[in-house]
């Protein structure tokens, strides 16, 4: 099973245990659980579903592993014959998460089912 999430205006596709370096998000802090409701897409094995804006009912439970920065990108500019040179760094931040649950509706459903019986 797998899911399509938005995450910080970007899109990832998850399973249950993975790893996903996203964006830094300063309100996580580590070992905290959140969950991310704008699920574009849900497979689960021969179902997919896909929603309209957002899959209804569905949900990605993660727990924040840790933040950190990225290996550094060197950008150099410079104009040939003009003796005109720049060098800049930049590492990205990011936030590492690992995926717990998937949930969709249906299968939150099915367990308020199973546990009510």
């Amino acid at each position: 099973m797998y899911a399509i999430v938005e995450i910080s205006g970007k899109q990832y596709k998850v399973q249950e245990g993975d790893i996903v370096f996203v964006d830094r998000i300063e309100e996580l802090e580590e070992g905290k659980t959140t969950t991310f409701d704008k699920v574009l897409l849900v497979s689960d094995g021969d179902k997919v579903t896909v929603g309209a804006d957002t899959v209804k009912g569905a949900k990605v439970k993660a727990t924040v592993v840790g933040h950190g920065k990225a290996k550094k990108v060197v950008v150099f500019k410079y104009k040939a014959k003009k003796n005109e040179r720049k060098t800049r760094g930049h590492r990205q931040p990011y936030t590492k998460i690992q995926i717990e649950k998937i949930t969709t509706g249906t299968r939150a459903k099915k367990a308020t089912e199973e546990a009510a019986e």
